[in-house]
């Protein structure tokens, strides 16, 4: 579904506009997002992902899942990682 910026904004919520802009610009140059200007006054800009974008949101969604499904473990690496070090 397509989203506004200040949609995506919230959603994500804790970056800066600027970074976001930045962000979506990369992905839209990278295929995976559609940016759509509608030429009205005040501007309406939509965002959608296109159907690499959505190809890759599986693969991103499923890989926090097996992350959040092993975080024990990966925490557990990291705790004895860092006692070797010390």
């Amino acid at each position: 579904a397509p989203h506004r910026f200040s949609q995506l904004r919230r959603a994500v919520g804790g970056v800066s506009e600027r970074m976001l802009a930045q962000t979506l610009q990369q992905l839209e140059a990278d295929g995976f997002v559609l940016r759509v200007a509608h030429d009205v006054v005040p501007p309406h800009v939509v965002y959608s992902l296109t159907p690499l974008g959505q190809q890759a949101a599986v693969h991103v969604t499923a890989l926090v899942g097996w992350i959040e499904g092993n975080l024990p473990e990966i925490l557990s690496a990291r705790v004895a990682q860092n006692d070797e070090a010390a």
